[in-house]
């Protein structure tokens, strides 16, 4: 009987909308703006002040959170969107972060996780009432406690590998660094569009745009770990084979791999009639 290996790195996305009440109580006090009509206010003067009109996080509740499994060795175990099929806010909160404490608080990693995904589950957490006492962990040594921004290994952001801690811009995101590795990075779906996607009921195509951040996350959190040292060029590329190989054998029942599978690109390697670097 195969032994599942235990769980060292979750990899992780989120996805988010607008709480139309609360911006209609904050933002537009004494206006009685019914909820949709408060979002789309706020949008249209984002839009017209900053060319982008995603309302800020503070404003959102998760809707989707996809997070993939990783065993020590870098290998990939398993990929699961949080309370599917119903996706409550609550309940997907809550199973975030039980969860990493019943794997017994493996390393978070995310691209920008630090700026928005994390701060956003945080606020979830206060908004519907969760204890983590073990996140914040607010008696312990100040290096030791997991949101210290430079304890990577409570949360590894592989943007902050990728901008020295944000001294440099990155500019073209996580899209850019799946692209450089030859994956799929965004597809049809962006996240522009995810309050539009909600509002239309499409629960399922979010968590499939989902999923596919989180794998492009994964290629790129592989090829930071060649970076840093951790793994060689030859191993990675080996995981990327597996991972190819996981994703292959559950594309028939999975819209979102197979649509992956189909935009995969293998990255065009350099050393290949040379020996690799170490």
């Amino acid at each position: 009987m195969a032994v599942t290996p235990a769980v060292k790195f979750l990899v992780f996305d989120v996805e988010s909308v607008a709480d139309g009440a609360l911006v209609s109580k904050v933002r537009y006090p004494g206006e009685n703006l019914a909820p949709a009509d408060a979002i789309r206010k706020y949008r249209d003067e984002l839009l017209a002040k900053y060319e982008t009109d995603f309302i800020p996080y503070t404003f959102q509740f998760p809707i989707s959170v996809v997070v993939a499994k990783v065993a020590s060795d870098l290998r990939l175990i398993d990929l699961v969107a949080l309370d599917d099929p119903e996706f409550r806010p609550h309940v997907i909160a809550e199973h975030f972060w039980r969860g990493w404490e019943v794997y017994k608080r493996p390393t978070l990693v995310s691209f920008n996780g630090r700026s928005f995904d994390v701060p956003l589950l945080e606020l979830a957490a206060f908004r519907y009432g969760l204890n983590l006492q073990r996140w914040f962990n607010v008696n312990g040594r100040t290096y030791e406690q997991p949101r210290n921004r430079y304890n990577t290994e409570a949360h590894l952001d592989v943007y902050d590998v990728l901008t020295n801690f944000g001294a440099a811009r990155f500019n073209g995101g996580l899209n850019l660094a799946a692209s450089i590795l030859g994956k799929p990075g965004k597809m049809e779906v962006q996240g522009h569009m995810v309050q539009d996607l909600y509002d239309d009921g499409k629960l399922a195509e979010i968590n499939d745009y989902c999923r596919c951040d989180v794998l492009d996350t994964y290629f790129v959190f592989l090829r930071s770990c060649v970076l840093l040292g951790n793994i060689s060029l030859t191993r990675e590329q080996e995981l990327v084979d597996a991972a190819q190989a996981w994703l292959q054998e559950r594309s028939e029942t999975s819209p979102a791999y197979a649509a992956y599978l189909e935009r995969w690109g293998d990255w065009t390697n350099p050393w290949q009639d040379s020996a690799a670097p170490s």
